[in-house]
């Protein structure tokens, strides 16, 4: 999806091409999906006549400031990205609409004419961008709840390296989380990862002083780079990870294999030689749910470690929750069962060791507990029919007395 880089080279494109310029102009898709909470004809009689002020974004959100509210904002999601007509604007590689396809494409979402005859649009093949109508964009929901923007609002090492030490929750996907720090994105936590030699996985409290320092330089740098570039990933170094990670094909750089897991539920690409989990996490992990789970990825299990913090943020990953309620209660059940085959095993010994009926009375008292046995396996293993044992023994004890007699 559309990272911090791509989104800043579009809100510079708007800002270098459109400020100052009336809308004379607009066209909004019919599609409630894309188009948030307002209707097409009320969104664009908002609009008309308004002229841009201003161009702003934080992590992946842009809004365009006019000269008088409401200001529509933008959240590009997988595939949203901006056309200026007659102006290159990188894309999300992703993102990119055919060049032969008509104007505005018809994938578009926002189409703006502006008083010069400049025309803009906001296109989005996927359908997971949002385009809202805000009084104040910024001060309101996704905006105002992202962290501090990973090129403008950068953390000190202190400052970082203090709020890793609190999470208990693999280094990637508190990465991913833009309310820790926004505008990074897949590729970016890749990236910076790889460069600071921190293993995906890595539980980002288990990072010693020096990596979070390591870790948080790559992120300025990365990102400072990236946005220098206008995103134009051809001017990328040319050993960066980036061009060598997509599709999962095997590959390498520097001479080191690429390998893909997922965390977060995120395809994560690192290289195993260079990116190793240390021994702290090792030790301070929390413990697999059984261990079935050793036959299945690493990466599932550490995605459980991560989802169960994430609990505690508000976004557990409620599938994992109930495998594993799933995985404890199958465990408990055998137990159970195991408890109550050895309660019953032990009953039996006892009776033959005290029991002077004879073998008639032994077959009969075996036979009656091995039933019993099995209604307890039934209803659960719980072991609790002593009763009915005791009373089905005496009974019997009573009829073989009268045989002898």
């Amino acid at each position: 999806m559309p990272e911090l880089p791509e989104v800043e080279a579009a809100r510079a494109a708007i800002a270098e091409n459109c400020i100052g310029k009336k809308i004379v102009k607009v066209i909004i898709a019919d599609d409630d999906k894309v188009i948030n909470g307002v209707s097409p004809s009320q969104f664009q009689s908002s609009l008309l006549g308004k002229t841009i002020v201003s161009v702003h974004r934080k992590g992946k959100n842009m809004w365009i400031r006019l000269d008088s509210p409401p200001f529509p904002s933008f959240q590009f999601g997988m595939a949203g990205a901006v056309y200026i007509k007659g102006v290159a604007v990188t894309k999300y590689k992703r993102s990119a609409v055919n060049d032969a396809d008509e104007w505005p494409s018809k994938f578009s979402k926002f189409f703006i004419e502006l008083n010069d005859g400049l025309e803009m649009s906001f296109t989005d093949k996927r359908r997971f961008a949002k385009v809202r109508l805000l009084d104040d964009p910024a001060s309101v929901p996704p905006i105002s709840e992202l962290g501090p923007d990973a090129l403008l609002e950068p953390m000190t090492e202190g400052e970082f390296n203090n709020s890793l030490s609190r999470k208990k929750i693999a280094i990637k996907t508190l990465l991913l989380d833009q309310n820790f720090i926004s505008g990074i994105g897949n590729w970016i936590a890749d990236e910076v990862l790889y460069q600071a030699r921190i293993h995906p996985l890595q539980n980002a409290s288990s990072l010693s002083g020096e990596d979070s320092a390591r870790l948080l330089k790559c992120i300025k740098e990365v990102v400072q780079h990236a946005v220098e570039v206008d995103a134009d990933s051809c001017l990328f170094p040319f050993d960066w990870l980036f061009h060598f990670r997509w599709g999962k094909k095997p590959g390498n750089v520097e001479g080191k294999k690429i390998d893909f897991i997922s965390v977060g539920g995120r395809t994560s690409a690192y290289v195993p030689e260079l990116q190793m989990l240390n021994e702290v996490q090792s030790t301070k992990a929390p413990a697999k749910p059984r261990k079935q789970a050793a036959k299945k990825t690493k990466d599932n299990d550490d995605n459980h470690n991560a989802n169960t913090d994430e609990n505690e943020r508000g976004s557990e990953d409620s599938v994992g929750l109930q495998e594993e309620a799933r995985t404890v209660k199958s465990k408990e059940t055998k137990a159970t069962r195991s408890s109550g085959r050895t309660t019953a095993t032990m009953k039996r010994n006892s009776q033959e060791r005290s029991d002077n009926g004879g073998k008639k009375v032994k077959r009969e008292s075996f036979s009656t507990k091995s039933d019993d046995h099995s209604d307890s396996d039934a209803d659960g293993g719980d072991g609790e029919q002593k009763g009915p044992l005791k009373g089905k023994a005496k009974k019997t004890e009573k009829q073989s007395r009268r045989n002898v007699s």
